[in-house]
């Protein structure tokens, strides 16, 4: 430490962190361990991110206020996640906080890992705050200027053990990051040593591996000599982490977050994210569990772990009753069906629902009675928060094992008693992806749950054109329609059937759900086309609920009329709200476009022009570029990945379902279920027309007569692209791909690229024998993974091209992570999403590269990609290529789109519908 830092920081002053909201906050030696409340973090609470999601922030609110009821005195308020607006939701919640007096007199800490947000919440919150976090992970000088920054804006700040080479995963990185970002704090940003908190990385123990014994020990010695020898810093962590390894046993996890926070307290730590219904009052862990995890802890012992993990069998809690516990098993029958269902277990339920049957009168009567009993448990359960989504399909899978087994004594019984009708259920619901639409994996989950509820389910499958859903919904007579969708063209699908359905007078309830729909689609577009009640369901437990209102005979007219009502007020807003933005003519859009300086630019001509096919891939390359955040949350588990795993809400669901997707995954591998096959090219090219990319093929492909129209011409092709108009400040441009590929006119070469990958080659056969196993729960796990693999071939076919193909970035060196967060040079673009969504242009991508005939994947009428694993996209190398969002354009542009393409201006519009604004 410099003298100048010593003599700054070791005078006689008392300095104190001191934080407030309404209230002041200081951290004394005397304080008690300060513990932060992170129900509000997205990340954190799955209910706090649904709320911000559904905009119910005034419910939200409420998360907050039970926090610091609760007895947290700092809140971490966090909305980072892929769907959400986030510095707008951020300001927003914050602004909302700030009202409320109960909640507000606490401080709160800022999270996100993106500035912008941060700096937003800095500008509205009130009292002093903490930003969580900054780290040298960037470099000095971008860490030097978010600490200047807080430091404005009169906040204190926790600093990650992260720097330039990775995060601090032992005691010699944990000081060497602590003491230098305190030096630069300190005697460079002229930081209040009190107001910086360390976040010095809290790890598993007890995992079986070396390496990670000391990872505890690791840190409560840092924590000690970061208290020894930074004057007044803090230092912080999530305390969960340590007892990652036990996760499912609580006991034993309660008693190693108590050892934990005893010891690393006592070294200093003075404030923390830790649960306290997951704490065991140390005095009060019994001593021979005490010992045990002491020794795992402090790393007393060599074979500590194993001692342990012996120890817990013993140790009530274990949730794996199959394998450990069997004494539910004499418990009585009703009880053991229950059990099976709700833990998703199936080994002993033919034996229990064949005692069930011997007793019953009827057969019917164990669905009836049996069953039903364990499945309204279930239900309950999922409804209230206490099950997650992956358990209620297990739960499936359990019950339509055993109705299987009924079904012939049923049939029997009809057959000796003809006056004997099926079970009673509680409706039937059809359920079917639009025309055009080959997404599923929704609309599966929430016919298993909804199924799981005793509805009756008729499923149509995918790619269902309207006459066959509406033929199919008068055959069965069905009380509900619900029709799901992934891509924009389902829209106008959706609005199609509506408007059919109230042609024929249709009296039954309309069900909306997919990725691409929403609240606000279905009551400006859909909810005027039909008399009856059009509801949107963003989510399988929703759907139930949803459901029950619909159809329950005594409530259900009040039910669908407070429907309308809110869809007819909720319109009138939006339409409002919509007309309160201004756009821009085209004419003016296009000479506001981004500017690069073509002369100086740097464009590299790639390695190798022209179309490479990937026939075969080993699916073993792409596991590490695999995003497992998307696959959790296509389970409805919300949380990043691995943070995920050790969430305390969803963290033992997480892992017991990220275990069976690595099973799964191997299973894929090892017996080469699916096939990864790709194509891409790289081609000369050049803009024209401000909006338009000419790409010459001349040298790859042969003549091809059936291009789109508008697309080819003498060898070359053209790419359209659309470009924002929405009026914005002055000096922020107006966006189009075309912006980032040098004009003809500038006189330079420039080059671009196209491609499409698909790991969905045998996805539907695999998962076709799951159903007809009656296992919902790996028939979607299979489509899921499929999903995550094509995502993960995208990622790494995009890395080739930039350091080998292209080599544009030959020296690359990033890892997973980066390239989750696209820390790359250069974009890869797809049609159907924010920045060019018009789907029209994969018609010129499989003419440029001929997909179908050469790798076999295949455009619907719809233009989605079948199979339904599958990527396509655009390739741009400029340094300066950003991804932007298109926004609402005006008709104007759509008139120019349809002239440009040889197209009408009815046809144009149908396709770019969701973004006219006019």
């Amino acid at each position: 430490m410099s003298k100048e830092n010593e003599q700054r920081t070791t005078n006689n002053e008392q300095r104190f962190l001191k934080l407030s909201g309404l209230e002041p906050l200081i951290v004394t030696p005397e304080t008690n361990f300060i513990n932060v409340g992170e129900r509000t973090n997205v990340a954190g609470s799955k209910k706090f991110l649904r709320l911000v999601k559904e905009e119910k922030f005034e419910e939200a609110l409420a998360v907050a206020r039970e926090q610091v009821e609760n007895g947290a005195q700092v809140i971490d308020i966090n909305m980072d996640d892929g769907l959400i607006d986030g510095k707008q939701a951020m300001v927003k919640f914050l602004n909302l906080v700030i009202s409320e007096p109960d909640i507000s007199r606490v401080p709160i800490m800022i999270d996100s890992s993106k500035w912008e947000i941060i700096e937003a919440g800095l500008q509205v919150v009130q009292g002093k705050c903490v930003v969580n976090s900054i780290s040298l992970k960037e470099g000095e000088e971008q860490f030097i200027h978010h600490a200047k920054l807080i430091k404005r804006y009169g906040a204190a700040v926790i600093v990650m053990a992260f720097d330039e080479v990775g995060q601090a995963d032992n005691y010699d990185r944990r000081i060497e990051i602590a003491k230098r970002s305190y030096d630069v704090l300190v005697n460079k940003v002229n930081f209040a040593p009190e107001d910086i908190i360390f976040d010095l990385n809290i790890f598993p123990v007890a995992t079986g591996m070396d390496e990670h014994k000391l990872n505890a020990v690791d840190f409560i010695e840092a924590t000690r000599w970061v208290r020894e020898n930074l004057p007044h810093a803090s230092v912080s962590g999530g305390v969960s982490n340590v007892s990652f390894s036990f996760r499912g046993n609580n006991p034993v996890r309660e008693a190693m977050h108590s050892v934990f926070l005893y010891h690393a307290i006592k070294a200093g730590m003075n404030m923390g994210i830790v649960n306290p219904s997951m704490l065991e009052v140390y005095d009060d862990i019994p001593k021979d569990l005490l010992e045990h995890v002491e020794d795992v802890i402090l790393n007393r012992r060599d074979d500590a772990t194993e001692r342990l993990l012996d120890f817990a069998e013993s140790v009530v809690g274990k949730t794996k009753e199959s394998k450990i516990d069997l004494s539910w098993r004499e418990e009585p029958l009703q009880d053991r069906i229950t059990r099976a269902l709700v833990k998703g277990i199936d080994q002993y339920i033919i034996e229990d629902v064949e005692e069930a049957r011997l007793a019953a009168n009827k057969p019917i009567e164990v669905i009836e009675g049996n069953l039903m009993t364990g499945m309204n448990v279930v239900g309950d359960l999922f409804g209230s928060g206490k099950m997650f989504l992956p358990q209620v399909v297990k739960s499936a899978r359990v019950m339509k094992k055993a109705v299987a087994y009924l079904l012939p004594y049923i049939e029997e019984e009809k057959l000796l008693n003809p006056q004997i009708g099926d079970t009673d259920n509680a409706g039937k619901i059809l359920m079917a992806t639009v025309k055009g639409d080959v997404h599923d994996i929704g609309k599966n989950i929430v016919g298993v749950v909804l199924a799981c509820n005793n509805y009756e389910i008729v499923d149509l499958g995918v790619m269902v054109p309207p006459e066959k859903i509406i033929a199919a919904a008068i055959e069965h007579n069905v009380d509900i329609i619900g029709l799901s969708g992934l891509i924009t063209p389902s829209l106008d699908e959706m609005v199609h059937l509506a408007k059919e359905m109230e042609r024929k007078n249709f009296k039954i309830p309309l069900l909306i759900g997919g990725a691409t729909t929403s609240k606000a689609h279905t009551a400006v577009k859909i909810d005027p086309q039909y008399k009856e009640a059009v509801v949107h369901v963003n989510d399988a437990s929703r759907a139930v609920t949803v459901v029950g209102d619909l159809l329950q005979k005594e409530t259900s007219t009040s039910y669908k009329k407070s429907i309308k009502d809110d869809y007819d007020v909720f319109r009138e807003k939006f339409l409002n709200r919509s007309s309160s933005k201004t756009y821009k003519p085209i004419s003016a859009a296009r000479r506001n476009k981004f500017k690069i300086d073509w002369k100086t630019s740097e464009i590299v001509k790639p390695n190798k022009l022209g179309i490479q096919v990937i026939e075969d891939l080993d699916l073993n390359v792409l596991v590490p570029f695999i995003d497992w955040t998307p696959f959790f949350r296509s389970w409805e588990l919300h949380g990043k990945y691995p943070a995920i795993l050790t969430d305390e809400v969803v963290g033992e669901q997480a892992t017991d379902l990220f275990a069976d997707a690595q099973e799964m995954l191997n299973k894929i591998i090892s017996e080469k279920k699916l096939k990864a096959k790709g194509i891409f090219g790289l081609f000369p090219a050049n803009s024209i027309n401000d909006d338009d990319i000419l790409v010459d093929t001349s040298s790859s492909l042969e003549e091809n007569t059936g291009s789109p129209s508008g697309a080819k011409t003498d060898g070359n092709y053209t790419f359209r692209t659309l470009r924002q108009q929405l009026e914005r400040r002055e000096g922020v441009a107006d966006y189009a791909l075309a912006d980032f590929i040098a004009p003809k006119e500038s006189g330079k070469q420039d080059y671009m690229g196209c491609f499409c990958v698909s790991t969905g080659f045998g996805t539907a056969e695999m998962a076709a024998q799951y159903e007809k196993d009656l296992d919902d729960y790996n028939s979607i796990m299979v489509k899921a993974l499929a999903d995550r693999l094509a995502e993960a071939f995208a990622e790494y076919l995009h890395k080739e091209v930039r350091t080998v193909h292209w080599g544009y970035a030959a020296n690359e060196d990033l890892s997973n992570e980066d390239l989750i967060k696209e820390s790359y040079k250069g974009i890869r673009p797809a049609p159907g999403y924010p920045a060019c969504p018009d789907h029209l242009e994969k018609l010129t991508i499989w003419d440029v590269l001929k997909v179908k005939e050469t790798i076999g994947v295949e455009l619907t009428d719809s233009l989605a990609m079948w199979p339904a694993a599958s990527v396509s996209g655009y390739y741009f190398g400029n340094p300066e290529a950003r991804y932007f969002g298109l926004g609402k354009i005006k008709l104007d542009q759509v008139k120019d789109f349809a002239e440009r393409k040889g197209i009408s201006f009815e046809e144009a519009e149908k396709w770019l519908a969701p973004n006219i604004v006019d």
